[in-house]
C-alpha cells in the first residue's frame, strides 16, 4: 500500500495554471522573498491589491541573485510573468523581478 503525505515533492506544479501571456506589473514590496518553501515567494501591492508572487525553487532563485533580504519591505519592483488563469487570484508565476538597476531573471529561457 503507497501512502502519499503533502510534502513539496508532492506539491510541486508547472504552469498550466497561468495564462500564456507574459505580463509586467509594477507595485510595493509587502512581504519580501522567501526561499522557504519548494518555490521562493514575495508579495508586492499593485494598485490595492496584494499579488502572491511565485518564484523559482530556491536554489534556482538565489543561483540568480535573489536572495533573502535582498529586496526590503517598501521597495518598488516590477515582476515579469504569468498570471494565475484563476482571474480571481491575485498570484503570478515570475520570470524575473527588477529592483533599481537589478534584474533577477529566475527563468531566463521562459522570457520568450
Amino acid at each position: 500500500m503507497a501512502v502519499f503525505a503533502a510534502s513539496p515533492a508532492f506539491a510541486h506544479h508547472g504552469w498550466s495554471g497561468q495564462e500564456g501571456k507574459l505580463v509586467d506589473m509594477t507595485g510595493t514590496v509587502v512581504q519580501s522573498v522567501s526561499l522557504a518553501g519548494p518555490h521562493g515567494t514575495m508579495k508586492v501591492k499593485v494598485d490595492n491589491e496584494v499579488w502572491d508572487i511565485t518564484l523559482a525553487p530556491p536554489a534556482r532563485t538565489s543561483g540568480a541573485g535573489l536572495t533573502e533580504g535582498k529586496i526590503p519591505v517598501g521597495a518598488t519592483v516590477t515582476v515579469r510573468g504569468n498570471r494565475s488563469i484563476q482571474g480571481a487570484r491575485h498570484e503570478m508565476k515570475t520570470i524575473s523581478v527588477k529592483h533599481g538597476k537589478d534584474e533577477y531573471r529566475v527563468y531566463p529561457e521562459r522570457d520568450r
